[in-house]
């Protein structure tokens, strides 16, 4: 888990080094965004084929990907780095829909409507999770706040993640959470106002 910290190297240096010397330091690179690209796949998988794949196969796929086409990568910030590997994800959960389709053909139509969706997600995320006014010390760090808020949710315990999942990400209301996890409506709001409360706690103990 890519828990942001003091320790987490600075993104844009590393993605510089990568760029000069490949291997491990792209290796090093890519595992910053591992929980951000698996949370965007699990909402994707959920939504298209029912949980019948697995996330994180699909990141590694994509990870794989990146590795073999990163020399054409020619961005130099992080932005442009979690774009381009948002469209790579696109292409391999289209891939994953067609094979489960058993569709021939490859669907370019598809995979802009993913990538699409990838994008809103990770808008939710920032725009609906992240806090309006961040502090200095976050300003200063210049990180995508998608990617700090994807590693926040992994570190939280998994019933707060899932409300916040299925709240935020996937947009279910209050009932349908509910449902998918078998509580309360009563239940899962008051889950939901503490899975909050500790997502804003762990944010702010984030530092640069």
């Amino acid at each position: 888990m890519n828990t942001p910290n003091r320790l987490t190297p600075d993104p844009e240096q590393l993605l510089a080094q990568a760029q000069r010397e490949g291997g491990p330091a792209l290796g090093r690179l890519l595992e910053l965004y591992r929980n951000y690209l698996t949370l965007l796949a699990r909402t994707q998988v959920r939504r298209h084929l029912r949980s019948r794949a697995d996330a994180s196969d699909v990141v590694q796929e994509t990870f794989l990907a990146a590795h073999r086409d990163f020399a054409l990568f020619r961005g130099g910030t992080e932005a442009e780095l979690v774009g381009w590997l948002r469209q790579i994800l696109a292409a391999r959960l289209a891939d994953l829909v067609r094979r489960h389709l058993q569709a021939q053909a490859r669907d370019a139509r598809l995979e802009r409507r993913l990538a699409a969706e990838l994008g809103h997600s990770s808008q939710a995320l920032d725009l609906g999770l992240a806090d309006p006014r961040p502090s200095p010390s976050q300003q200063s760090a210049r990180r995508e706040q998608a990617v700090l808020l994807a590693d926040a949710i992994q570190a939280l315990p998994a019933d707060y993640g899932e409300v916040i999942v299925l709240r935020h990400l996937e947009g279910l209301t209050f009932p349908e959470v509910a449902a998918r996890m078998g509580r309360t409506v009563d239940s899962v709001e008051k889950l939901w106002v503490r899975a909050l409360a500790r997502l804003r706690r762990t944010l702010g103990r984030v530092e640069p």
